[in-house]
């Protein structure tokens, strides 16, 4: 019986077939891949990036040379400065 549908079973024959059917399904779902990027991908929108401003009136922590150094060391038997 030689049907058209019916592929070889023994011999090189049967070799290049199912290589061929490799290659096929792999060429297919490279190409599904391909087609899904290019058309159904999402695309990116561009952000608007939101410059900021220096604030030059904005107070910030003095330096310790601003502040005159730092102070004097405590004797051990001194409880620490309260708030």
């Amino acid at each position: 019986m030689n049907d058209i549908f019916s592929l070889p079973t023994n011999g090189k024959s049967a070799d290049w077939v199912i290589f061929a059917v490799m290659v096929l399904a792999i060429g297919l779902s490279v190409g599904l891949v391909v087609v899904w990027l290019v058309v159904y991908r999402p695309k990116n929108k561009k952000r608007k990036h939101k410059h900021r401003r220096k604030r030059h009136h904005r107070q910030h922590n003095p330096t310790l040379a601003e502040k005159g150094g730092l102070p004097p060391l405590r004797s051990p038997n001194q409880p620490p400065p309260g708030p």
